[in-house]
């Protein structure tokens, strides 16, 4: 791999560019390979760490992964091709509420907008393949959505608000049965039960 991961998070260090945290990147990679999982959906590109982590598990698992912000999708366009993986990530410059995607995927990723993550699930859900799963990021939010005190700013009190209506809302789902993980940033993982 000729891009560094290294050097992808100092990057996003010094441009306040969020990814995810190690702990929760290593999640999700075992969870590709335990489950055998070949194509993955990802909302929210930031620069392409992620997709580039999730392709690199295995030569045959494919990427397409939806970026809104145009400056971070053709950071992320480099460092996929840099990676030399443009033929298994896919990336799609759109805002991932109005986008159409077709086809099935075993994994759906949701990591972008926060407050938008209930749009996401529902909107996304049908393009899950039969045993996928849907794993979201962020439901810690540093600590804070366990302790809101952990912030005095109004516009991140209402943002950890949103991510708890979120939880609620995986919670309170008879569709989809949801495992909580406190590992990262807080990771969710939701799946239809088999009748």
């Amino acid at each position: 791999m000729a891009v560094n991961i290294d050097e992808m998070k100092s990057y996003a260090l010094k441009n306040d560019v969020p990814i995810m945290k190690d702990e929760g990147a290593e999640f999700i990679c075992n969870y590709i390979r335990d489950h055998n999982v070949k194509r993955v959906l990802e909302i929210g590109t930031a620069i392409g760490y992620s997709a580039i982590r999730f392709a690199s598990v295995s030569p045959d698992v494919q990427v397409t992964t939806i970026e809104i912000d145009i400056d971070r999708y053709i950071k992320a366009q480099l460092n996929i091709k840099n990676a030399g993986l443009e033929n298994r990530i896919t990336s799609i410059h759109a805002d991932a509420l109005t986008a159409e995607i077709d086809g099935f995927f075993d994994l759906i990723f949701i990591d972008a907008a926060k407050a938008q993550y209930i749009k996401f699930f529902e909107k996304y859900k049908n393009n899950l393949s039969a045993g996928g799963v849907i794993i979201s990021d962020n439901l810690s939010f540093h600590g804070m959505v366990e302790n809101i005190d952990l912030t005095h700013n109004y516009s991140t009190k209402k943002l950890i608000k949103k991510i708890r209506r979120y939880i609620s809302f995986l919670k309170a789902n008879s569709e989809f049965m949801t495992d909580f993980y406190k590992c990262g940033d807080g990771i969710s993982v939701s799946y239809r039960p088999v009748n």
